[in-house]
């Protein structure tokens, strides 16, 4: 009674404060769970008991070997990701600056909101479809696609982080007439990290489905005209071994390069 009549805290206690992660957990609890996604894979196959419609996961690694040796398998990849990157450039770039633009400014927001409800409910098909019309069945016309299709969600995100910017800081810089540059480099963007990491990490998760769509419907070359391809034989196991090959790249981007950065986005708000 003593102790909390002086308001001295128990010494059984701990201090509150967030749980650290032993530094090996980010890793291995991914691949447990992948291998965990492996094993009801695995079982689903031996109760189907037929490889033209599941095939098992060890069933896929000769045509996985064959695809490799032949170079067919890296260079639909690589026309792929290639389209990939173009998109998610764009529309990073694109969608970044509008979203902070809409953000920043309550008059730009009411007359561009509605465009935007629209592009985002606007179907991806009908954008990929009337751009391949417009423009004609090109690399151009399939990059421009995508990118149409994914400036929204990113203006979107961007949009919020901008209206969550710190009005003290704000008139910091005003105080200090910082320049527009030094303002966008030491006060915004370190605010905006976070939704830039956030809007990056859905935006490359939806582009490269978007891609082999655009790829499935007007290309000759890429995972997705392969999936075409193999989708026409009905052959499972070649249609799997093209899925999954790239979304073991997309694995590796997500886990090696987005959310480290997004954690290092993010600490200097838990500091």
């Amino acid at each position: 009674m003593s102790d909390r009549a002086g308001g001295q805290r128990p010494k059984n206690l701990r201090a509150a404060g967030p749980r650290t992660t032993r530094p090996g957990g980010h890793a291995v609890a991914p691949v447990l769970s992948v291998c965990g996604l492996l094993l009801v894979w695995a079982v689903a196959a031996l109760l189907t008991q037929d490889p033209t419609v599941l095939p098992a996961p060890w069933s896929l690694i000769g045509p996985l070997r064959a695809q490799l040796a032949s170079g067919e398998l890296m260079y639909h990849l690589g026309a792929t990701l290639f389209r990939v990157g173009w998109a998610f450039v764009l529309a990073m770039g694109a969608g970044g600056a509008l979203g902070l633009a809409m953000g920043r400014s309550a008059a730009l927001n009411r007359w561009l909101d509605p465009w935007l409800v629209i592009f985002l409910n606007l179907p991806a098909l009908v954008l990929i479809v009337l751009c391949y019309m417009w423009i004609g069945l090109t690399e151009t016309a399939a990059i421009i696609a995508v990118t149409l299709n994914k400036i929204p969600s990113v203006a979107t995100v961007i949009r919020e982080g901008a209206r969550a910017l710190r009005p003290d800081l704000d008139a910091m810089a005003m105080v200090y007439r910082m320049p527009w540059r030094t303002r966008m480099r030491h006060v915004i963007l370190p605010q905006l990290l976070p939704y830039v990491a956030a809007a990056a990490r859905s935006g490359i998760a939806v582009i490269w489905k978007i891609v082999l769509v655009v790829e499935f419907l007007g290309r000759s070359s890429g995972v997705g005209f392969q999936i075409h391809l193999y989708f026409q034989l009905f052959d499972v196991s070649m249609v799997l071994v093209y899925a999954l090959s790239f979304i073991a790249v997309m694995l590796s981007v997500e886990w090696l390069i987005l959310q480290p950065w997004e954690r290092r986005a993010r600490r200097w708000r838990q500091a």
